[in-house]
């Protein structure tokens, strides 16, 4: 089915930078709405309940999946994480952008239910700079960067799957792109016939 609202997809390893991005973009942008996902991994700093995540139980998310209520759910870092459908669906019926922050299996999956949708993969400028910035964070042991730093490996090679590209070296460069993305997307004849359909209608152009 087709929406008036855009799905803007970003996916990228541990520490490129794709959270902060996001929450900046969605500063400057009042169009866009955060898809907010379901997860079993505990908060992390000053992370809230249906704002960053929604934090649940492995019983919990059980049970979301028996109900079929994720559009793509995946194991990351040992934990689960998981998108409802429905949610995604209402805010775009009701002609809202949406972003969503993703790892690289779910935004596959994503494509395959939203046909429409726009992937972004956000890249580190190199290996040194990935792990500096997961070590800068504060959050994991060096067992855990070690395992991310692995995992890292696995997903940029899938870059190739996706639409866009973005080299997150500078923050303001990387943030003017993703902006960038966004706009251009918004004017493409088939996001234009979406989200304007009674203007295409009133000029005859089918």
């Amino acid at each position: 089915m087709d929406y008036p609202g855009n799905l803007f997809v970003v996916a990228a390893p541990s520490g490129a930078g794709k959270s902060s991005l996001c929450k900046a973009l969605l500063e400057l942008d009042s169009r866009l709405q955060p898809s907010v996902s379901h997860t079993t991994r505990p908060p992390r700093g000053q992370e809230k309940h249906g704002r960053e995540y929604f934090f649940v139980s492995q019983q919990e998310f059980d049970a979301m999946v028996e109900a079929d209520a994720f559009v793509e759910w995946a194991n990351v870092h040992a934990n689960r994480y998981g998108t409802s459908k429905k949610a995604i669906e209402d805010r775009m019926a009701m002609g809202a952008d949406v972003i969503l922050e993703i790892d690289f299996q779910g935004a596959v999956q994503i494509k395959n239910t939203f046909a429409n949708a726009v992937c972004i993969f956000i890249l580190p400028p190199s290996w040194e700079e990935l792990r500096s910035r997961l070590e800068r964070r504060g959050e994991d042991s060096p067992d855990i960067i070690d395992m991310r730093m692995n995992n890292a490996q696995r997903e940029v090679a899938q870059v190739g799957q996706f639409d866009f590209v973005i080299i997150n070296e500078l923050f303001d460069r990387a943030l003017f792109d993703l902006k960038a993305i966004v706009h251009s997307q918004r004017l493409k004849i088939s996001a234009q016939r979406r989200a304007r359909a009674q203007i295409f209608q009133a000029l005859n152009i089918l």
